[in-house]
């Protein structure tokens, strides 16, 4: 297969700019087309999030060093060098077919791998589209097609699983749920793959409870809240939590009654498993409202349920993908970080969790006792979890760290999709006294490793 591996840095940039225009150009149809194949999300909101996907991606990609020579740091005599990871197999999911897709081949390009693409049976026709659209642009450019390639048009699990196992795959990039990404890890192929998100966000005793009704709505909201990184559950101060109401029901939202709490629950989510019914991912909240049997305002963007802290140990306290939130009540910091971190144990450890204060010391408290990759101040969940509007990495695909039993915190790019060597050159001066132990600490001790491969057994008292 062709590769662009030698290609200079400048026009690999122009490849990857071209590409994203032709995406964004697009962003409203493929957007259209995702609603209508999938049922899921808001084609408005599908369309921003394509345009973030193709010209921001783009523009945290362009200028940066891809492969070759990455790295020179003199102090250590060392000399970085980047190459590409080979064939990457990128699993697609059925929530954001477009962005995810396109997102993935930007990064692939800039780090000159290949890309082979298998998206959910559920949105294949608007990958297959989008793949079609990317190839055009690929030979436009002068680049191999076959740099973008896409499985089967409705791939089988049997074959996305044969091509996780293939010889030829170097690396699977795996966003989606649960289960797809744990076949991923457990298919011997090396994977970054992410984890499920339950985002607690912390309303704090001394938030702008106004300014942060306002960002929850329009976060949960978005694109029907199917960003894993979405508020989920909302913790709330008992001493701010009538205001916050109210600032909730002016910014657009529903707060429910027990009555009504009671009949969402029964709509919304299953009776076996408590899992969120199909009828309601992704969807509008006055839709749902209406499959509940709930009268809501006309221009209701979110349902919040105040519920009890018991319900957090049910389907209330789990990852929602639908703008439908949980209220808990909390007394006081311990009791509301304690909170978010029980909320983090029901599926959401490694991804996001959210604070809205305007102490400048709890947020740093916060995010030392939150099991997360990523800790949003002030901000919205959907959007600030993949990189839009502060200063993390903008990216599909997110990382949730040991926390969450995946490789990686990271919001995933390119930097993760190469081999970094390192050369090594002995350092000048004197090697012995750089490397001499500091004051008060004591000389490392390096064993002598025996004939038979054992460690040497020290004698005398232990110390």
């Amino acid at each position: 297969m062709e590769s662009i591996a030698g290609w200079p840095e400048g026009k690999v940039d122009d490849l990857i700019t071209g590409l994203a225009a032709l995406i964004a150009s697009h962003a409203d149809e493929l957007a259209a087309a995702t609603v209508a194949e999938t049922g899921i999300g808001c084609m408005p909101d599908k369309a921003d999030k394509n345009r973030f996907a193709s010209l921001e991606v783009a523009q945290s990609l362009v200028g940066m060093p891809g492969v070759g020579v990455v790295g020179r740091h003199e102090r250590e005599a060392l000399t970085e060098i980047a190459d590409p990871v080979g064939i990457v197999l990128g699993l697609v999911p059925v929530t954001s077919p477009v962005a995810t897709l396109v997102f993935k081949s930007l990064i692939c390009i800039k780090a000159r791998d290949a890309l082979i693409v298998s998206c959910h049976r559920g949105a294949a026709t608007v990958g297959a589209r989008t793949v079609d659209l990317l190839r055009q642009a690929l030979a436009r450019h002068g680049a191999p097609v076959d740099l973008l390639q896409n499985a089967p048009r409705r791939p089988t699990r049997r074959a996305t699983a044969a091509l996780m196992r293939h010889p030829g795959v170097s690396m699977i990039l795996a966003t989606g749920g649960t289960a797809m990404v744990n076949a991923a890890y457990s298919s011997g192929t090396p994977a970054i793959g992410v984890g499920p998100g339950n985002a607690p966000a912390w309303i704090c005793a001394d938030a702008d409870v106004g300014a942060a009704a306002r960002v929850v709505v329009a976060s949960k909201a978005f694109d029907h809240g199917i960003i894993c990184g979405s508020e989920n559950n909302l913790v709330v101060d008992r001493s701010v939590r009538d205001s916050f109401a109210g600032a909730l029901r002016r910014a657009g939202a529903a707060v429910l009654s027990p009555a009504e709490c009671d009949r969402l629950a029964r709509a919304a989510f299953d009776d076996r498993d408590g899992r969120l019914r199909r009828t309601v991912l992704g969807q509008a909240a006055e839709s749902i409202a209406a499959q509940a049997g709930i009268e809501v305002p006309r221009g209701t963007r979110l349902l919040v349920a105040p519920v009890s802290r018991e319900a957090a140990e049910g389907p209330y306290g789990w990852e929602k993908l639908a703008p439908l939130l949980s209220l808990f009540g909390a007394d006081g910091a311990d009791d509301g970080i304690g909170l978010c971190r029980q909320l983090l144990g029901n599926g959401g450890r490694g991804h996001t969790a959210i604070i809205h204060t305007r102490s400048e010391r709890l947020p740093v408290s916060f995010a030392q006792q939150m099991p997360v990759s990523r800790i949003l101040v002030n901000g919205p969940g959907s959007h600030g979890c993949i990189g839009l509007g502060n200063g993390l990495t903008p990216s599909l695909t997110l990382g949730c760290g040991t926390y969450g039993r995946t490789t990686t915190t990271d919001n995933v790019t390119y930097t993760n999709l190469v081999n970094v060597k390192r050369v090594a050159y002995p350092l000048a001066g004197d090697a012995r006294s750089r490397q001499r132990p500091m004051a008060g600490q004591r000389r490392r001790l390096v064993p002598r490793i025996l004939q038979d491969g054992r460690l040497p057994v020290r004698r005398g008292r232990p110390r």
